[in-house]
């Protein structure tokens, strides 16, 4: 089996691992290479048929985001919510109705999905980018690390790792990781895991044409969060959204009823007028979730400082959302965290 070598390598084609490498040709830097091990780049960012079922919002404190973003020429929109918007309390008690404060800051968008600063981000360095590449074992020979995957052996002077810190037990390092960071690394909880999501696409905006703005929450349904999903331009309608983890154990198709059965209540029977569904369950992922499934219901605890330190002799680090001190869980964090990897591993 042959061996190639970089400089630098990136394991994950996420936004964090993206952002990495567009840092690296910042610098000038072409000598990397990024394995990643699902059949398309983006990580848990993912529009399918226009809809987000990964990341989808960022706030307007979200520095790093909005500075990308304008690097990239890459336009943003604010969140639809004009309308009486839907609370439900209690599935046997009549709705409560709100309206969003118009004023207020709203929630960011970016224009033709998430998916749009994935594609610029990758737009540069596509030919260094390798999929379906799945890393099994990390080792350190003097002043090399060397990576196995399951088809190729590559060796590099420095490494950027950054899959969900839960899912680097699935590789085999040749000696172990200092006992304080695979304890973080096996207790950080991974941001989207737990997530089902569910969009549909309609010809018309008919909750808009009713007054309403397309949110409905509830905690205690088949749906916890919903909203208005339709495009920047406003030819594109659809609704996106939550779905309650107890649907998780039933098939695809009673799970589709329950979910339909519910929203009928409460936006009418056009909600079965759908030209396309589609659900993307992130427990399903062996790409970012595992076996040991535990939910979440309070912000999870993001930044910790195991990984603003390198390891193997200053060669590898961590980097993804995770792992972030700013805005960790977020589309920000993940930025800040591969830019932050590129400065900690020192590159000129």
């Amino acid at each position: 089996m042959s061996t190639l070598h970089s400089k630098y390598i990136i394991i994950g084609a996420g936004l964090s691992g993206l952002t990495s490498a567009n840092q690296l040709q910042a610098r000038g830097i072409q000598d990397f290479k990024i394995l990643e091990s699902r059949t398309h780049i983006g990580g848990r960012i993912y529009t399918k048929e226009g809809i987000d079922l990964g990341a989808t919002w960022f706030q307007n404190h979200h520095t790093y985001m909005l500075t990308v973003l304008e690097q990239l020429k890459l336009k943003s929109f604010s969140q639809f919510s004009a309308g009486k918007s839907i609370l439900v309390y209690n599935s046997m008690a009549p709705a409560h109705y709100f309206e969003s404060d118009q004023n207020s800051p709203a929630a960011q968008r970016i224009a033709n999905g998430s998916e749009a600063l994935i594609q610029a981000l990758a737009s540069g360095a596509q030919d260094k980018i390798t999929l379906n590449t799945r890393v099994t074992k990390i080792t350190e020979n003097e002043d090399k690390i060397h990576i196995q995957t399951e088809k190729t052996a590559y060796t590099c002077d420095k490494l950027i790792v950054t899959i969900p810190p839960k899912l680097v037990k699935n590789i085999v390092f040749d000696s172990e990781l200092p006992e304080s960071l695979t304890q973080v690394l096996g207790k950080t909880h991974t941001w989207m895991s737990n997530a089902i999501k569910v969009g549909l696409t309609f010809k018309r905006p008919f909750w808009r044409e009713q007054g309403l703005s397309g949110t409905v929450i509830s905690q205690i349904s088949e749906v916890t969060e919903l909203y208005d999903h339709s495009n920047a331009s406003e030819n594109e309608f659809r609704l996106m959204g939550f779905v309650n983890e107890g649907l998780r154990d039933l098939t695809a198709s009673d799970r589709q009823e329950r979910i339909l059965k519910y929203l009928e209540k409460y936006l009418g029977p056009e909600i079965r007028s759908y030209i396309h569904y589609e659900e993307k369950d992130w427990a399903a992922d062996p790409n970012t979730s595992n076996d040991h499934l535990n939910s979440v219901y309070m912000s999870p605890s993001y930044g910790n400082p195991v990984f603003q330190k390198l390891y193997m002799h200053g060669k590898l680090v961590f980097s993804g959302t995770e792992t972030a001190t700013i805005s960790g869980g977020y589309m920000d964090g993940a930025i800040h965290s591969g830019l932050q990897a590129v400065a900690l591993l020192n590159a000129k």
